[in-house]
């Protein structure tokens, strides 16, 4: 098993914690974007209270270790790598909760194109530990505003894990999907769920929209996080996300491979 010192130095050295690549400038900006309510960066999440951007950068630096100096306006973000091991024993904890009751789990990325492997790999252990992997919805169209305007793409899955694609590029099996901070792909899953009778997820894992837009419906959901997402945080001190982890969520896909490794053995769910 991947020691807690041995991953701590791996997210340091590829830039998934300690000084990654997000800048700071980014933050701020989804802050006072955050802090206005601007759709782009909620996430689907409808906070409970007013956050100031002053506030946001303070409960960042506390779930994320970024600088609490809201002067700091330049150079790189800072996430504390003690931070995102402990959030990943958390997400390895409810991973294994629903693993133990074999309940169903609904997957999904916004970020395939880094992130897919990560989730695939969960994907196959929770549904060898009897888990039904929920595939609600497939080839459904999914119509999502844009910085290009409004562009409808494609429900897909790509071995249990959810994520949209531009249309007629369904169902490939091996190409990703295209990058989606949208709610609106996990509420046409659940909407297709509950209309088809069941079953509905006991947990949903993902991240951007996926995570917070599974999570203001009331459902279970965890998740991964940059410093420029402050919604998740936000879900996550009101209630309505159970776990966030830390890091950055665009580097090279195969740098999360340690990170995989590290939440299934902790979850007993190594194969």
């Amino acid at each position: 098993m991947l020691s807690i010192g041995a991953l701590r130095a791996h997210l340091v050295a590829a830039r998934l914690a300690g000084v990654v690549a997000t800048s700071r400038e980014a933050s701020l900006r989804s802050y006072r974007l955050f802090a206005a309510r601007d759709p782009r960066v909620l996430l689907g999440i409808d906070p409970q209270c007013s956050w100031e951007a002053r506030e946001l950068v303070a409960l960042m630096a506390d779930r994320c270790g970024v600088s609490a100096d809201p002067s700091r306006v330049d150079g790189h973000d800072v996430i504390d790598p003690a931070r995102t091991v402990a959030a990943l024993d958390s997400f390895a904890a409810r991973i294994a909760a629903v693993a133990q009751c074999s309940g169903p789990v609904l997957i999904g990325t916004g970020h395939p194109h880094r992130l897919l492997g990560f989730y695939v790999a969960l994907a196959d252990a929770l549904s060898a530990a009897g888990c039904a992997v929920l595939t609600p919805a497939q080839g459904r169209c999914v119509d999502i505003t844009t910085r290009f305007g409004l562009r409808t793409y494609n429900l897909d899955y790509v071995r249990g894990v959810a994520l949209v694609r531009e249309p007629g590029r369904l169902s490939s099996g091996c190409e990703t999907g295209a990058h989606t901070h949208s709610p609106l792909p996990v509420r046409t899953a659940l909407a297709a769920a509950a209309e088809a009778g069941g079953p509905l997820p006991e947990l949903v894992i993902g991240d951007h929209g996926w995570v917070c837009g599974a999570g203001q419906l009331g459902f279970e959901a965890i998740g991964l996080a940059d410093t420029d997402d402050p919604a998740l945080f936000v879900g996550e001190a009101e209630g309505t996300v159970s776990v966030v982890v830390p890091l950055d969520d665009a580097v090279r896909s195969d740098y999360y491979r340690p990170l995989t490794r590290y939440v299934l053995n902790r979850a007993c769910l190594s194969q």
